[in-house]
This record gives structure tokens, C-alpha cells and sequence, in this order.
């Protein structure tokens, strides 16, 4: 199966947290900001990381945008710069475009511009502390997308005493863990040889249908 490549267009908080936890999940990730420092910082973190203001014409196709699967558009404090990366994006033939919006207005101008899916960074958190409250297998969790999310859990009973090695969930369950937390320590240079233990927190990225399958 083709590995899916993303186009993240803004390193803010938000930005930078997707390509992260993408590029964790041995995902294609291109990254491009205005900010030079920024993007050194994730040059070797991510497939291709490039300093260039999208709002201008003819960049995205010029950097190669249009070859990516997604495009998160991570640009949201000016609405004006936000709106003219998602019309570059689908002019230079991006499949799917996920932006984020400061207000349900700009919501509304990105989905009629083109916009395939559109985040509200508040809503979610918000949904986030609701889901968190009612899904008792989760320490944690953090929506990418409405279908596309990382959590935080318990190691499963079953799962105790095993590596992740045998328990191959990629292939299995299609989710991928990219970090073991204990006693507030994160590891994400991760020897699937060891055998996980009952104290560990497995941070695991997936589908939400397939992350949903931990707690059965």
C-alpha cells in the first residue's frame, strides 16, 4: 500500500504538532513556513522542509504541493493568508485540504473555497475533554482530523509481557505507536523488542474506527 504524503503550510503550534506526529508515524511530511528557524528546526525531522511565503502565486506548485496526498493548512491568525494558501493548494491540484479556522465565518469561506475539511482548534479541545470524560481505555486524546486522532493509553491487560514485535499492530489493528511514556518520561526511540509493562502509557496514532479496537 502507498504511504500517504502530507503538505503542512504553517508551523504554528498547531502546524508544527501535525507534521511532528506525522513524521513520527513514518509518514511523507513536507513542511513550509516563512519563518527560517523554524524550518531549519524540522529539516531533519520531515521529508522536506522549506522556507517560502504560499501566499504568493505559483509557489505551491513550483515546491511541488500538488503531488502531496493532504494539505494541512496550518495557517489561521490571518484570514487573508489562510484563504489564498487554500486556493494555491487546490490550484495546484491537491486531492484534500484540511484548514484551520479562527471562527465558524472563516470556517464558512474556506469550506466554499475549496477547503475538504475544516478544524476548529477551541471545538475540539473541548470535544476532546467530553471524549476524555467517556472513553475510560484513554489517558489522552488529540483529533488531527474527524477521523484521524492520537491517544494516550493503558497497556491493555492482554498486551502486558509482550514486544511490539509480536504484537505487530501495524499490520494488524493498521496503527502505529510512536512513543512509551513512564513516570512522565516520553520515549519515542522505541526498541519493539522490549516487552511492555504494566506502568507504560503506549501513545499510538491511527484511524479513530482502528484506535477504537484497543478497548475491545
Amino acid at each position: 500500500m502507498k504511504k500517504r504524503s502530507y503538505a503542512v503550510i504553517g508551523l504554528g503550534k498547531f502546524g508544527y504538532t501535525v507534521a511532528l506526529t506525522l513524521a513520527e508515524a513514518n509518514c511523507d511530511v513536507m513542511v513550509v513556513d516563512k519563518d527560517p528557524e523554524i524550518v531549519q528546526e524540522m529539516s531533519d525531522r520531515v521529508a522536506y522542509a522549506v522556507c517560502a511565503d504560499v501566499t504568493e502565486n505559483g509557489v505551491m506548485e513550483s515546491l511541488g504541493v500538488g503531488n502531496t496526498d493532504v494539505a494541512v493548512i496550518g495557517i489561521a491568525e490571518s484570514m487573508e493568508a489562510s484563504i489564498t494558501a487554500v486556493i494555491h493548494a487546490k490550484d495546484a491540484g491537491v486531492p484534500y485540504v484540511l484548514a484551520k479556522a479562527m471562527n465558524p465565518l472563516h470556517g464558512r469561506i474556506l469550506t466554499r473555497i475549496g477547503a475538504d475539511e475544516v478544524i476548529y482548534p477551541e471545538k475540539a479541545m473541548g470535544m476532546r475533554v467530553a471524549k476524555n470524560l467517556i472513553s475510560g481505555g484513554f489517558v489522552d486524546l488529540f483529533e488531527i482530523s474527524d477521523s484521524f486522532s492520537i491517544v494516550e493509553t493503558k497497556v491493555p491487560e492482554e498486551w502486558i509481557g509482550k514486544t511490539l514485535i509480536e504484537l505487530n499492530l501495524r499490520e494488524r489493528l493498521n496503527l502505529n505507536v510512536i512513543g512509551i511514556k513512564k513516570e512522565e518520561k516520553v520515549t519515542v526511540n522505541i526498541d519493539p523488542s522490549e516487552m511492555l509493562q504494566r506502568n507504560e502509557i503506549l501513545i499510538v496514532i491511527g484511524e479513530n474506527e482502528d484506535l477504537s479496537r484497543i478497548c475491545e
